[in-house]
This record gives structure tokens, C-alpha cells and sequence, in this order.
């Protein structure tokens, strides 16, 4: 992950920059949909005029995450809306929505909104924690950059 992220610092990208694209790479990447994380991270970086490819290097790292991440999402979510505990099997969730799009949502769709919150209550968090634990980090790695190119 380092050599990426020098060569932007080579090219001219701020430490700050660099760290804001880590910091929403991560939010993104948690981002609790499956198949909709690249988009997100698209949409993002090109809104915010952020670099696409270490945004997308982000993503890709944390797809393991993502999916422990949906369960916690879903189960912070239930909790938000005082609703009570869902269980489902992936396996199941993937047919229905293979079969009946009526019926996933009607099954599946408060489980998305409570997921969905709670993943939006989290961003900032996400966000801030990884931005300012980077910044000072980045600074570091420009200062020595530029005393020993």
C-alpha cells in the first residue's frame, strides 16, 4: 500500500488529499450492499475530484471487512429502530433475489434501511478516524520525500 500512495506524493498529490481519499475508500468500502462499493467509490472520488485508482485500491483491500461489516451494520441498525433481531441465511437472500425482485423487498428491505443507517451514522467516524490518523503519517512520508528524493 505504500508504493501507491508514494507515487502520488511524487506526482504532486497533497498529504491531505491522499489522506481524505484513505478516509472515504474505507467508508465507501464498508458501504453494507454488496456489487455497489466500486460505483460509490467512483461517484465519490470523481465528485470530490479525488484520486480514482488509490480510492479503488481502498475499496478492493476491504472486502473481507465488508462483509463482517454487514453484519455488524444489520445488527446496529436493528438496534437504532428497536426492531427485532433478524436472521437470515445469505444463501436464501441471494436466490429470492434471484427469483422474485417483489419479494426480496418486501422480505429483505427494512433489513437494507436499518443496515443502510446505521453504515450513515458511521461514516463520518470512519471518515475522521482514518483521515487523521493518516494526515500526520503522510506529512511524515512527504517531509522525507522531499529531504531525500
Amino acid at each position: 500500500m505504500r508504493q501507491p500512495i508514494v507515487a502520488q506524493l511524487k506526482q504532486g498529490i497533497s498529504p491531505d488529499q491522499i489522506a481524505l481519499t484513505l478516509g472515504l475508500g474505507v467508508a465507501c468500502g464498508l458501504f453494507p450492499f454488496l456489487g455497489f462499493t466500486t460505483a460509490l467509490c467512483f461517484v465519490v472520488a470523481l465528485a470530490l475530484k479525488l484520486n480514482q485508482p488509490l480510492i479503488h485500491l481502498v475499496n478492493q483491500l476491504l472486502w473481507p471487512a465488508q462483509l463482517a461489516m454487514i453484519v455488524v451494520y444489520l445488527k446496529f441498525g436493528e438496534q437504532l429502530y428497536g426492531a427485532a433481531a433478524a436472521t437470515f441465511d445469505p444463501a436464501e437472500v441471494t436466490q429470492v433475489f434471484l427469483t422474485s425482485q417483489r419479494e426480496f423487498w418486501s422480505r429483505f428491505g427494512l433489513m437494507g434501511l436499518h443496515a443502510f443507517t446505521a453504515w450513515l451514522l458511521t461514516v463520518p467516524l470512519l471518515v475522521g478516524a482514518t483521515y487523521f490518523t493518516a494526515r500526520p503519517l503522510l506529512r511524515r512520508l512527504a517531509a522525507a520525500r522531499r529531504t531525500n528524493p
